[in-house]
Parts: structure tokens; sequence; C-alpha cells
């Protein structure tokens, strides 16, 4: 007898078609407009295999969400870090890194406030490494732009606005430098080419001709 996997079901009325994904912790998520209970069951029976590969898939990427409750990780610059979380006297949690482990000193067991220190170092990172970055990079292909900020989002790794406004995901710095170069120089060659067509590839490529290597490397990682 085949098992129904554990999902998560969304109904959005406005929907046509039935959308099958995974979210941050590996859950399988149904989006669907109203259906009943025996379709969804069907409909698993029938994806199963898909199902199974997709989940391969993704157990296999690299900085996903930290399950605090087993052994822990985090990603710095590409290298995987033995995440240690020690019980602390003072009423406080604080985050250090001595290059080699991550320690996290806790009074209060609370994944809120873990994930939020854990973001914040990402963030403290990027902001001290990453303008330098562009700046040398929008110089080597002499490009202006507007503006860098820096946030986390679930989705994209960067952005580049109409107005050459430059985003970038905190959670850049999981990533080895040749793939944050890459993030970099993709939305730099955006400046100069709105869309994702063959000129804006070929901008990519004369700078980084072994980008669609990066882009696979890329793939290994969830934001």
């Amino acid at each position: 007898m085949s098992i129904i996997p554990h999902y998560i079901h969304i109904i959005k009325p406005k929907l046509k078609h039935i959308y099958l994904s995974f979210d941050d912790e590996g859950t399988l998520v149904i989006k669907s407009p109203k259906i009943s209970q025996s379709h969804i069951e069907k409909l698993l029976l029938k994806k199963a295999a898909w199902i199974t590969n997709a989940r391969k898939k993704f157990d296999a990427k690299k900085g996903k969400s930290i399950d605090f409750k087993g052994i822990a990780e985090l990603y710095f610059l590409g290298e995987a870090h033995i995440l240690d979380l020690v019980p602390y006297n003072k009423k406080r949690t604080k985050l250090t890194f001595d290059g080699e482990t991550f320690t996290l000193y806790y009074s209060t067991w609370d994944k809120k406030i873990f994930q939020k220190h854990i973001d914040a170092f990402y963030k403290q990172e990027i902001t001290q490494y990453l303008p330098k970055l562009v700046a040398q990079w929008a110089e080597t292909m002499q490009v202006d732009f507007q503006s860098i900020r820096f946030r986390k989002t679930k989705r994209q790794w960067g952005s580049c606005s109409a107005k050459n406004d430059l985003s970038f995901n905190t959670m850049l710095m999981k990533l080895p430098l040749p793939i944050i170069e890459y993030v970099v120089v993709h939305e730099l060659s955006h400046i100069l080419h709105k869309h994702h067509q063959k000129a804006f590839w070929d901008c990519v490529k004369s700078y980084l001709p072994n980008y669609s290597m990066l882009v696979t490397q890329l793939k290994n990682f969830t934001t």
C-alpha cells in the first residue's frame, strides 16, 4: 500500500491548476482551487515518483533552514560550519564565530530568537563585504548603479530595479565567493540589459565565461 506523504494544502479559489512545491522546512505544499480529499490523494499517488525525486533534490541542497534539535550547521562563504548550542547563565542570546565553529549561547530555548541572531550575522557580514565587491565589478563593467540594499528574501538572490537600484539577499553570504560574484555580475548586467535575452547572457559571459557552471552550483543552495 502506498503511503500518502505529509503535506500542507492551501486553497486559492482563483487558481485554475494544482501546484506542488516544498517549503523551507521540506514540507510538501499543495496550492489549488477547492478540491476534494479524494482528488488530493489520487494526485499524490499519481505524482509519487515526482515527489520522491523532488524531495531527494531538496534534501541534497545546502544552506537549508536549521533544525535546532539535531546536529546543526551554518554555511559561510561556501563552507559548512558546525553550530554549537550552549546553555548560558546570562539572560540573553549571543552568536559567535571563530572561523571554524559557530557557537550560539542561550538562556531560553527559542528558535525564533536563534534565527534572528543568525540572520543578523549574515546581514552584518554582507553589509561589510559586498559593497566593495559590487563597486569593483561596476568599475570593471563600466556601469553605474544608484544604491545597494540588503534584505533576507525567500526566492531571489538579487535584483536590479528599472532605476538601477540593486538589492541583494543577505543569505548570499552562505555561498562560495565565485557564485557571489556571479550574482553581482548578473545584477550589474541588468543595468545594461533589462531582460534575460541573448544580449544579457552574452554580457554575463563576457565577464564570467564559466557562468553556466556557476548557475548550476547556485542551484545546490537554498536561500
